[in-house]
């Protein structure tokens, strides 16, 4: 069992101050493998934070990073799959599945991981799958301000992922969504 936390679009302390509460707890050392973050972290400081959870830290930059030395994208392999990540703001229309499945295709990746809409999606497509982990503070963006808090944390067993995401809600949600590679 190996796992991977999924997260991105922070904007910690810009649109919010903290990771909520709930989620932190959740969160703790020691449990997750690799962690997969889409940017706008915004500060060194979340990174660091980052960094206690898991010592593979892996982040693209976002349109409000501070850290310019991040990636635009990146390729990352997890037991039998190739995992791309990228913020999402370079692909227009934002979030359109066309338009990452171009990503997809460049990256020659088997799941790619993008972030900037900040909303939580999951989807298969063409046999490959995309995830948006959403923003985990619940930060607004440029057309949403009710924005539900949420993160990904992925299992990945050869070539199986169990993908649990988290919704913060009143409460937290938990729904589980299963992806088997094709052969």
């Amino acid at each position: 069992m190996v796992l991977v936390l999924v997260i991105g679009d922070l904007h910690i302390p810009h649109r919010a101050h903290s990771l909520p509460a709930q989620f932190k707890k959740l969160l703790v050392p020691g449990k997750i493998q690799h962690i997969l973050c889409t940017g706008n972290l915004c500060t060194k400081e979340t990174y660091d934070y980052l960094k206690t959870l898991a010592s593979d830290v892996h982040v693209t930059k976002g349109d409000f990073d501070d850290n310019v030395s991040y990636p635009d994208q990146k390729v990352v392999s997890v037991g039998q799959f190739r995992i791309g990540l990228t913020h999402g703001h370079q692909v227009v229309p934002w979030g359109d599945i066309e338009s990452l499945a171009v990503v997809q295709r460049q990256l020659d990746v088997d799941i790619l991981i993008s972030g900037h809409t900040h909303k939580f999606e999951a989807l298969e497509n063409e046999g490959k799958f995309f995830i948006n982990p959403g923003s985990a503070t619940g930060a607004y963006n440029a057309l949403d301000s009710e924005v539900v808090p949420s993160f990904v944390l992925m299992d990945i067993q050869g070539a199986a992922m169990v993908m649990y995401v988290y919704q913060l809600f009143k409460d937290v949600k938990v729904q589980k969504i299963e992806h088997k590679k094709k052969s």
